[in-house]
Order: C-alpha cells, then structure tokens, then sequence
C-alpha cells in the first residue's frame, strides 16, 4: 500500500483537516519534535488504497540569514552585505528540530499533498517542506506525479473536500517573490541597521533603543507618523469668524442655520455681512427640497479592513488583531483572514453561510428576515484572484472564544451580514432661507428603513430634532444672529487605522506583513500608542526620519519600495526574472548606502541637538583593563560601559541589573567583571565587559557571560562551576552560583532552569570530582551545626545533586522569573527533564541517573 504525506501549517490545522477528510477515523501520535502530531488513516487516492499521514510544520521551516563571519557586527564592514556576504537558508527555529521530523516521516512516502497557508509565503514554505522531504521519498518509475497543492480558504468539510478533489501545483514564482523579499529585506535592513546603529551607540549615552533599525518598509512607516508630527508642529492656527442664525416659527423651538458663505478670514468683513443680516427681520423660505437617499451597505469584507476597524473601533492593534483571526480560522471559525478581495466568487453560498447564523441569539431575527424575504445581491468589490472575503464559517458564542475572540468574530459576523442587506434609505429635507442679503439653510435626515444598519447600527443615520413643516414663501421669526470668533485647529496624530491605509494606498507592505511594520515602529520606540490608538513619534524616531530627510528623502519616501513591490508582484506573476529584480534593487540601495555613509554627519548634527554625549552620560561603575582608569555605566537602554579615556565601548546583558562583581578581575585582560542579575527571584552570572564583546576561544559566541566561558582555570568559568546537563534544555549545563549564599543555587546557562539548593548551608563548593552515575560534578555542602539537616549531627557531606539519597530531599527545581520575554536565555519547553549530569568539557555521553532520584524532573512534572 502506497502512503501519501500530507502538511498543514499548523498543528491546529493539520488536526481539523486529517479530522473531515478522515470522517473522525483517524489515529494520532506525536512526532519527534514534541510540537507537531502525525494523523493516520487509510483512504482513496488517484483511484488507488492509500495510508494518509497528515502533519503540520510551525510556520515557516527555513529563514534566510548570513553565514559565518558575516553575522559578526564587528568583523565585517556593512557594506559587503550587499553583494560579498553569502546567505544560507538555516532552520527558523532549530529546537523544534522541524527538517529531521518532516524527513523521518516522508521516509517511504509515495506522494505528497501540501495543505500550506494559500497565499505567497504558504506557496515559499511549500518549497520548504519539499526541500527537505523529497531527498527521502520514494522515487517512483517513470513521470509519475508526486507533489500535490490543496487550495481552500476556510477549514469546512465542503472547502477541504473540494480542496482534495481538485488537487493543483504549488507555484514556483509566487515561492520566488518571497525569497526576492526575504534576502532584499535582510541585505538592506542589515546593512543600514548595522551602521546606524554602531555609530550612534558609541557616540550617544541617552539613545532609548537598542536597535537602531532601518527597514524597507519599516521606515517609511514611521516617515507618515513624522510626516504628521510635522504638520503638527508646523501648524499656525487662523481665525475666522461664522454668522450664526437661530430662527423659529410659532411656538416651536428655535433651528440653527448655516451661513452659505460659511467663514470669513477678516471680522470687520464678517461685521458687514452681520449688519447686512440685520436689515431683514424675518427669514424668509426660499425653497424646500426631499430627496430620497441610501447609504450603501458595506463591500465584502478584507483584511486591511478588518485591521482597520480592529483599530479604530474595537482598540486592538494590529498584531494581535491578526493573531486572533489567525486562530479563529485555524479553529473553523471564519474564512481565511488574509486576502486583498472584497468581491464574493459567482459561486460563494451566501445563503448556506448565511443560515449557519440564524440560531445564533444575537442576530437571528435580522438573519431569519434575510432568508424570508430574500438576501440582496453584494456590492461589485475589487477581486485580487487570491481569496474570498472573511466571512464567518460556523456560529459561535462569547464563551467559545474568549473576549476579544468574540469581539472580532462578531464584528466579521455582522459585515457580512451586512453585505448581504439592503442599503439604509432616508430621507433628506434641505430649507434655505434669505436673511437680508444673506442666504442660510438647514438640513434634516428621516429614516425610512434602516436596511444594513440594522445589523451594524453604528453605522445608522443618527437621530435628529425634526425639521418644522414649512413651503416656499413661509417667514419664521429671527431669534438672534451673532458673529462668532473661531480658529482653526491642527491636524491629530495619525491613528494605526489612517496609517494603515495610508500603507496600502502607497504599496508599503502586503495584507499579511502591514501588522508586522506597524508593530516594530512600536517594538524600536520609534512611536507609542497613545489613547484613541493614536501614534506619536518619538524623539528618536522624529530625528531618524529628518535625518534620512537631510541626506537622502527616499529612503524614507514610499515610492521606491512601492515600485519594489510592483516588481515583486510581478515575480509573482512570472513576468520577471528574480535574479535580474534582486540584483538591480540591491545596487540601488548599495550606492544609497555608500552615499548616507558619506553624508552620516548630516544626521549626526540632529542627533547632537536631542542626545547627550556618551562621555557626559552615565556613573563611574568598574576599571577598563586596558587604562586601569574606570568606566562609566550607562542604564538608559542599550545598558553599556563606556571608557573615554580609550573611547570603547561595551555592550552588557539586558533586562537585568549591573552590579561590580566583589572588584574581581578576568585572568585574560585585567577588566573588572560585573555581575547581572535579573531580581531576587531570577538568575545571576559574572562577565568580563570585554569578553562578552569579543569571544576568547573559539567555541564561545559573542553575549556569552562567565557562566559559557570555557577557561580551563579560571574560578569563575563554567569549567570550575559547572555542575551537570541542564534538566530540561538540550544544551545547557546547570552552573553554581557562587554568590547566590545562604539560598544557595545553581541556574542553567541556557534557559531560565534554577536549581535551589542547601539553604542555609555555611559553604556550597563545586568538587572537582565526578559522580560515578551520571558523571556530574560533585558538591561539598557544609552546614552550621545547629541548623544541620544531615543525619546523626553531620555538618559536611560531598556527593551528586542527581543521583544522592543524602541530598534528594535537600533540591529544589524552579523557573526563573525573566523580566522581559526578549532576554536572550528565552523560556525553557516544557517536558520531561532528562536528569542527567555531565561535566563541563567533556567525558563522553552521560550515563542515565539512578532510578531513585529520576533526576529533577520529579520536581516539575
């Protein structure tokens, strides 16, 4: 029996597909890397008995990045990013191990059917997946088709059987545009990012980012926040003056009129006009007019519109507005969330979609109406040939989704159901008037049915005091008329909602990458949300942009990367070749970059008016090794020591405290290591500010604190404190910290594992001999005599924290407690602990602990 492997792109996805194309008679087990599930069955396929596994990648499998030397800040001048510095495609996220699972199960597969996302980055992934499974597939005789692509764009029994009956090919230029993306973004991103950010680092104390980042479409996302900043800024209020009317009839309440003229710049003319009004002593109708009128329902439904009115009207950012669509269409909820469409295909259910809300409490009678009466044809909308608009696939309840959950469904919900209303129709009635010379008019809206606003009654024609019933020829009776002092008012900051639109008006970024862009302006504190969703430019961001300004306004201008994507687009369509459109975009940009290095200082000038000197900045904090003269610590984010006698300086750790580390110094270059912390509840770790900059042996990378440093000597390096292989992490080894006394511990290098231990212990020490089990190090433990709790009145005890019956009550495991998620040692996978010890440097693999002790993971699981 031949065997067809099926991918998804997400475990979530993979499990609700295997589930309707099984008929729930599948059997399902976890694969090797703990994160993706493999579901079997057998089947039909191409008219033959097949066995079925269906599994999942996590997104994307591979993500482009330099290789070697060339991800070195340091080593490498930004420039050769361009041309010199070769790429490689590296595994997205090597822990989860994701080319060996995808391998291990293609082992012996015929056939491969790819249910990736349907959009460009799912067909790039697509390529992905069979990169890495077709080496170990069978090779069947003659040309015989193996690689298959399923196209859906919502997870219902009818779409994903369709989707398998009409199996096509995934699309090789459409893969290609996202890879022309992927190495022009990191080519030019680095390279600027790399610059600026050395650059100003070293020269400015106060710069509140640790990254001073530049990106294709990220700056001219933040050049329309500055852009409006500017005119803020710039704005010069004006005043003006209005005549303001308020007439009546009989004994009904008095009506406001506007002024056909509106305003008037100058008040002495406004005064005439006032005075010309005060001649006529009764208002005199001119004429009445009712038009009938309709406000039209809404086009079906797309992304950017569905992250605008997130934004503007359910106050959820972008990110997380697509990170919920994400799951509720993952979950069968809604229709694919990602599409630029706003026209229904001639072959679109609305009434079966439709009926599948009309026990839903919250809108059945308004659906139950529809489906009596009739739906009304949708609007013409624009059709981008991706996919349908988000429509809701299945009803739902607040409690099946959570809070925002149902917040966004509702709202997907009550669009479409919208789209498929009739338009609100009203009536206007306009009265003009003649006072004196001068004309006025008034204007009142009646509803006569309220059609679509039904269903979204935000959008409804708002109440309004009836206009009085009047003909031509009637006088109403002047109330007052007075001249009224206005001023004009500035323009507000750009809302994420504006900006948004603003990005898709010039091309910059994509449905799926516009949340990203807006995110990371946020993330660099280049702007920050203010109420209303609104996004004020911050110091930083302001200067970058005017700088860019001051040397070369397109960098930060939307045109270039406008055209950029129209030529991305076009890779895409396979109307242009992908090396000749990479190629002619980077030596645009590589002589942009040659040029802005030149014209730094033209950026520099706006930097030195906003930001202080690094050499001004900061409290003298532990000695240089080169001057022996001290370094000032700088806490304002990135935290660095500087030296300005050497005019160096050195990065830190982030996320945590700096304290001096008892003025004890590196055996490799006399500087006085510090010691980071990240609180009471976290972990700790000495470094060399030197060290942590420049690796000393060869197996060590750059950020790396004493706790990875592998001295063969020094009483600090993870050759004298290491204990054994972290419980938990595949790389990590547990190290003692020697300064944690009396609740002595020991933390993972890797992860954020600690391990408390012989609490109130006189002295915790690392032995330099090995366990015999396990080969961990030893530790000898010695308590005060009074608050022992070894037996028979013992106060020293030397042994294995994994494998000693003396110490197993005596061992503690915990997580630490990160201040920020970004710090680099990440949060630790949950599972079953190995529990097994090693020394540092190596004795071979290590042996299984004792059953007694099972390491201590007993602790966690």
């Amino acid at each position: 029996m031949r065997t067809v492997l099926m991918v998804a792109e997400k475990p979530s996805l993979a499990q609700s597909i295997a589930k309707i194309l099984s008929k729930g008679s599948c059997s399902s087990r976890k694969g090797l890397n703990g994160a993706c599930s493999v579901h079997d069955y057998t089947g039909s396929f191409m008219g033959q008995n097949v066995r079925f596994k269906m599994t999942s990648v996590c997104g994307h499998v591979m993500s482009l990045d330099f290789t070697g030397k060339y991800n070195n800040w340091d080593k490498v001048d930004p420039a050769e990013l361009f041309s010199k510095a070769p790429t490689e495609k590296k595994e997205a996220n090597p822990k989860l191990n994701m080319v060996k699972f995808l391998q291990v199960e293609a082992k012996g597969c015929d056939y491969v059917v790819l249910w990736l996302d349907c959009d460009k980055e799912g067909e790039n992934i697509c390529f992905e997946v069979l990169d890495a499974i077709q080496p170990v597939m069978n090779k069947l005789y003659g040309n015989e088709r193996t690689v298959y692509r399923a196209k859906f764009s919502s997870i219902t029994d009818t779409d994903i059987w369709n989707a398998m009956n009409r199996l096509g090919e995934p699309n090789k230029n459409e893969a290609l545009s996202v890879d022309a993306r992927q190495e022009l973004d990191l080519r030019i991103g680095c390279a600027f990012t790399r610059f600026q950010t050395k650059y100003f680092q070293g020269k400015y104390g106060n710069l509140d980012s640790s990254l001073i980042s530049f990106g294709p479409c990220q700056t001219p996302t933040l050049g329309f926040c500055v852009e409006r900043h500017d005119k803020i800024q710039s704005f010069k209020p004006e005043t003006y003056w209005v005549i303001q009317a308020k007439v009546f009839k009989g004994k009904e309440s008095p009506i406001t009129l506007d002024w056909d003229r509106v305003r008037v710049f100058d008040r002495e003319i406004g005064q005439m006009f006032v005075n010309m009004t005060k001649t006529g002593r009764e208002a005199l109708v001119e004429s009445v007019s009712k038009k009938e009128k309709a406000k039209q329902r809404p086009l079906a439904l797309n992304t950017v519109e569905m992250l605008r009115v997130a934004s503007s009207a359910l106050g959820m950012g972008p990110q997380h507005t697509m990170q919920i669509a994400e799951r509720l269409y993952t979950q069968g909820y809604i229709s694919y969330p990602r599409t630029e469409t706003t026209h229904y295909p001639e072959n679109f259910d609305l009434k079966g979609t439709l009926r599948q809300q009309a026990n839903n409490s919250n809108w059945a009678e308004t659906v139950k109406a529809l489906l009596s009466e009739g739906i009304n044809r949708p609007r013409k909308g624009a059709d981008a040939g991706d996919h349908p608009p988000i429509t809701p696939m299945r009803s739902a309840s607040e409690s099946e989704l959570g809070s925002d959950g149902w917040r966004l469904y509702e709202y997907i919900t009550r669009h479409f159901i919208a789209t498929v209303s009739h338009d609100c129709k009203y009536l206007q009635t306009t009265i003009t008037f003649r006072i004196g010379t001068e004309g006025f008019s008034c204007t009142g809206k009646a509803l006569i049915s309220a059609g679509f606003t039904e269903i979204m009654p935000w959008q409804g024609i708002p109440l309004e005091e009836a206009l009085p019933a009047c003909e031509k020829g009637d006088a109403f009776t002047v109330d007052e008329i007075k001249l009224l002092e206005k001023q004009t008012s500035p323009p507000d900051y750009l809302t994420e909602a504006e900006l948004i639109t603003l990005m898709e008006k010039h091309g910059i970024g994509t449905d799926a990458s516009i949340p990203v862009h807006i995110n990371n302006i946020c993330q660099r504190n280049y702007v920050t949300v203010e109420n209303g969703r609104k996004l004020k430019p911050t110091n930083l961001g302001i200067v970058l942009v005017h700088g860019y300004y001051k040397i070369d306004v397109e960098l930060v201008l939307p045109t270039i990367r406008s055209a950029v994507e129209k030529q991305l687009n076009l890779i895409a369509l396979g109307k242009a070749n992908y090396h000749q459109v990479l190629q002619h975009t980077l030596d645009i940009f590589k002589r942009k970059f040659h040029y802005f290095v030149d014209s730094i200082a033209g950026m520099d000038e706006l930097m030195e008016v906003s930001f202080s000197p690094i050499a001004a900045t900061g409290k003298p904090h532990s000695r240089c090794g080169k001057c022996h003269r001290f370094m000032k610590y700088i806490q304002a984010k990135p935290s660095r020591l500087h030296c300005s006698h050497c005019d160096e300086t050195y990065s830190l750790p982030q996320n945590g405290a700096i304290k001096l580390y008892k003025e004890l110094k590196c055996p490799l270059d006399e500087f006085e290591l510090v010691l980071w912390t990240s609180g009471s509840r976290g972990k700790s770790y000495p470094l060399c500010p030197y060290c942590f900059s420049n690796p000393p042996f060869r197996d060590m990378k750059k950020g790396m604190g004493c706790n990875e440093c592998t001295h063969p000597s020094c009483p600090h390096s993870l050759n004298s404190l290491g204990i054994g292989q972290c419980v938990e992490c595949e790389t990590g080894v547990l190290v003692f910290d020697p300064n944690s006394g009396p609740k002595w511990r020991m933390a993972c290098n890797k992860c954020n594992v600690v391990v408390h231990f012989f609490e109130q212990a006189y002295k915790v020490q690392v032995s330099q001999d090995s366990c015999e089990s396990c080969e961990a190090s030893l530790v000898m433990v010695d308590f005060h005599k009074a608050r022992s709790p070894l037996a028979e009145g013992e106060t020293q005890h030397t042994g294995c924290v994994f494998c000693d019956t003396v110490f197993q009550d005596l061992v503690e495991l915990k997580h630490a407690t990160m201040r920020h998620p970004m710090h680099r040692g990440g949060g630790a996978r949950r599972g079953r602990g190995r529990g097994r010890g090693r020394r540092p440097g190596g004795r071979g693999n290590p042996k299984k602990p004792k059953d007694k002790m099972a390491a201590l993971a007993a602790y966690f699981v």
